[in-house]
């Protein structure tokens, strides 16, 4: 007998819908899987005999073919192990229906029946109503995440006897489990931020505008605690935005069962041991580097120039475009990437180069050297570098605490607003990611501020890409200050960040 339902696989942040067609036929005890899967797929087979038996249902001796439609999309993972089972009881004639093609399964089995959570989940929610699909039958541990997609019906199950009474009779009402949010962590405060004052003012128009910032500095100046409260004073995600970040985490198993959409901004902090594929995705199985796991939120990479050249010249296509396309044979995995990039770094590699207390150590060519392992077109995508210098140590004690996360966000959000409003019309969200047709329309300069803007770049040495950037923050800044035009003095200001590193 021929059973059928429908399951899916999820290709980067995309699910494509999988037929399961499961046939049950008298011959000599075999069981066939085809439809391109992959080792944890024909794995399955184990823990789909086992789980059948140990959930006292009578496992058929015949042969058991299984096939995975479309033939030609790779399917991977342990989700298979739940749809594949209940096809064989479904052929059996212990689920009513042996065509079920109104309710996506999907699940991991354990030997003995229970169903465990499975990653992936919100894409392929959003890709059963796209399809009009009735319901998704899934483990309880995803049954919150499901649930964010308003009008489809979820079915969540903790066994595999669960299912099969599930898929019996679908209109029983089944309560779904708690959601808790996920990523949910307290935000340190600004105020803890004494002196400073370049540095803090950077971390605001960097977080009203999505700016990427650079602070050098010398060890134990700040440069670490000012990036990590950056988070605390961006505005909180919206619910597109957070649909977008909990699909990239679901994606990648970082949500842990029984939560919900992620309700705070992302902070991705690698290691400069980070390799290319854990920065930007890739694998044989494409999955979402740390750069995507930042999508909406902060990627702060201390010690930059500590990282692999390969792996830091690898974010130069996101930064501007926004996403990351990893291509393998015959299909391409694409993440959403966009963030604010924080890096930070020291002046030298003793790290005391223009240290009014310790020496520097360090030869012109090492200090060369140092300098050069961040490269220029890398440099050049960095809205903004702010010298952090070290507060003497008899004056940390003296100098005021500074303005709270709080007081901070205020003019953030302000200024976000104002932008939104500018915006409305075209897709864009901040300044940072007007195009150049957008910045002539948008970011229209009196003529002494192109005189102004014109001469800097002569002086400074801008590209095209810095003459651009310095203008989306010198719109920024003006957002900051409630004006509608771009002064002479925003733009001195903005100059002022594109001038450390460039001559």
């Amino acid at each position: 007998m021929l059973a059928s339902l429908r399951s899916a696989a999820v290709t980067g942040v995309d699910a494509c819908p999988v037929h399961v067609e499961v046939d049950v036929s008298f011959g000599l005890p075999l069981f066939a899987m085809v439809g391109l899967p992959d080792a944890s797929v024909r794995e399955s087979r184990d823990r789909v005999r086992s789980a059948i038996r140990n959930s006292g249902f009578e496992f058929p001796p015949h042969r058991i073919t299984v096939n995975l439609a479309p033939a030609d999309v790779r399917k991977a993972g342990a989700a298979f192990d739940v749809p594949i089972a209940l096809g064989i009881l479904a052929a059996q004639g212990v689920i009513g229906r042996p065509v079920i093609p109104d309710i996506v399964v999907l699940g991991e089995l354990s030997l003995d029946g229970a169903i465990q959570s499975t990653r992936g989940v919100l894409p392929v929610a959003a890709r059963a109503k796209r399809d009009a699909m009735r319901g998704i039958l899934l483990p309880a541990g995803n049954a919150p995440e499901a649930a964010v997609v308003a009008g489809l019906r979820v079915l969540p199950v903790v066994t595999l006897t669960d299912a099969v009474a599930a898929l019996n009779d679908p209109e029983s009402p089944r309560p779904l489990p708690p959601s808790r949010p996920a990523l949910e962590r307290p935000a340190a405060d600004l105020e803890d931020v004494r002196g400073q004052w370049l540095g803090r003012r950077a971390l605001e128009i960097a977080a009203a505008g999505g700016h990427n910032l650079l602070f050098v500095g010398p060890p134990g100046a700040g440069k670490t605690m000012m990036a990590r409260r950056l988070p605390g004073i961006l505005p909180a995600l919206d619910f597109e935005e957070a649909l977008e970040v909990t699909a990239i985490h679901s994606v990648a198993g970082l949500l842990p069962p029984g939560s919900g959409l992620v309700s705070t901004r992302p902070f991705r902090a690698p290691h400069h041991t980070a390799s290319t594929a854990a920065l930007v995705g890739g694998g044989l199985h494409p999955h979402p580097g740390e750069i995507s796991l930042a999508h909406h939120g902060v990627l702060f990479l201390d010690e930059m120039p500590e990282f692999p050249r390969y792996a830091l010249e690898a974010l130069r296509q996101p930064l501007e475009e926004g996403q990351v396309t990893i291509a393998r044979a015959g299909r391409a995995a694409h993440f959403p990437a966009r963030v604010v990039l924080v890096g930070a770094m020291n002046p030298c590699p003793c790290g005391y180069a223009g240290d009014a207390v310790r020496a520097c150590r360090c030869t012109p060519q090492q200090v060369a050297r140092y300098a050069a392992r961040v490269s220029g077109p890398l440099r050049d995508r960095m809205d903004m570098t702010v010298e952090v210098p070290a507060a003497a140590p008899d004056t940390l004690h003296d100098l005021p605490p500074g303005e709270s996360s709080a007081m901070v966000r205020t003019r953030v959000l302000a200024a976000r607003e104002r932008q939104q409003a500018r915006y409305a019309s075209t897709g864009v969200r901040t300044n940072s990611e007007l195009t150049p047709g957008q910045l002539a329309h948008r970011c229209a300069l009196a003529p002494d501020g192109v005189r102004l803007l014109t001469d800097a770049a002569r002086r400074l040495g801008l590209t095209t890409r810095g003459f651009d950037r310095a203008r989306r923050v010198a719109r920024t800044i003006a957002d900051l200050a409630g004006e509608d035009v771009i002064r002479t003095d925003h733009l001195a200001e903005s100059l002022q960040f594109r001038s450390i590193g460039t001559t």
